[in-house]
């Protein structure tokens, strides 16, 4: 890709470790992005290895494509979210994969685009939809929620203390003037909360734009919806891989590997990245990577 930064994928040597696919080996990566990961797994694959890619960010499917052009048909693209990946698989009479990978971060793609309102480092519009196809973007939850409801997001899915100060600070500042950018909701935010409240190591509109943003995207559904599904689609012996980015998706996944008889979770527990690759790639810092495998059908029953 001439021009652009090549994305650097997070935890590459773990996510290998964990999925060791082989020649062979059909893996689904349920969050292509930019195609990082996809072009490790293909690697390590070589030579009859082969990869299905999930990308429902249609701007991001075509880079990636791009990306793994030169793997030919050892590589599909399937425009569409991780949450319907059971289905799409069937549709397409793929009965069963080797292994499944879901990154659950923002792409880079996403926030270092200022317009797609991600971050709060340019003024943007208030949009965050990963897919644009979606119709709610993040200016219209604030414009048309409830305070209690505004209140809730935040709280539950940004994990923000502050909660109802802020939504009430919102509902107010949204009758005098409409809230339609993210500079506007950083600095809204910045004003609810008191200056002795305001965290040390991160903007205080962080978590805001986090609950926001998994609300938009519907991304907690989705996860749970993808973890019933999924092991459906794994061989005996198939690896389920997911890297998370916060306490909230890290919980869901957690109980879900536990609790789940179909599932055998890595004893090890959770990965985290080595201090080198934090050092290197500092969005990678709050990584955590869990792996389970797929129970043979006799344990099952």
């Amino acid at each position: 890709m001439p021009g652009r930064k090549v994305h650097e994928p997070v935890m590459v040597t773990e996510v290998l470790a964990c999925l060791a696919p082989v020649s062979g080996s059909l893996i689904v990566d349920a969050t292509l992005g930019l195609g990082g990961h996809g072009a490790a797994i293909l690697d390590r694959s070589a030579p009859g290895g082969k990869l299905i890619g999930f990308e429902w960010d249609q701007q991001a499917a075509d880079l990636a494509a791009e990306r793994l052009r030169g793997y030919g048909d050892r590589v599909r693209i399937i425009r569409s979210s991780y949450a319907d990946l059971a289905g799409e698989l069937d549709r397409r009479n793929i009965q069963a994969v080797d292994g499944i990978l879901a990154d659950l971060g923002v792409s880079s793609l996403q926030l270092d685009q200022g317009e797609r309102g991600f971050s709060f480092r340019t003024d943007a519009p208030l949009d965050m939809r990963m897919n644009r196809d979606l119709s709610t973007t993040a200016a219209d939850i604030i414009a048309r929620g409830e305070e209690a409801e505004l209140a809730d997001i935040l709280f539950h899915y940004g994990e923000e203390r502050q909660a109802r100060r802020i939504a009430r600070h919102l509902v107010r500042a949204r009758e005098k003037a409409p809230i339609r950018t993210t500079g506007q909701l950083a600095r809204l935010v910045e004003e609810a909360i008191p200056l002795r409240f305001h965290p040390r190591r991160i903007h205080p509109a962080t978590r805001t734009f986090q609950g926001l943003r998994i609300a938009v995207n519907r991304e907690l559904d989705n996860l749970v919806r993808l973890l019933r599904e999924a092991p459906e689609k794994l061989r005996p012996g198939g690896r389920f891989c997911l890297i998370t980015f916060h306490s909230l998706e890290d919980r869901i996944v957690k109980h879900h590997f536990k609790e789940d008889a179909r599932l055998r979770p890595d004893p090890t527990g959770p990965l985290e990245p080595a201090r080198e690759e934090i050092r290197r790639n500092p969005r990678a810092r709050s990584a955590r990577l869990r792996c389970a495998c797929k129970r043979e059908a006799e344990a099952e029953k």
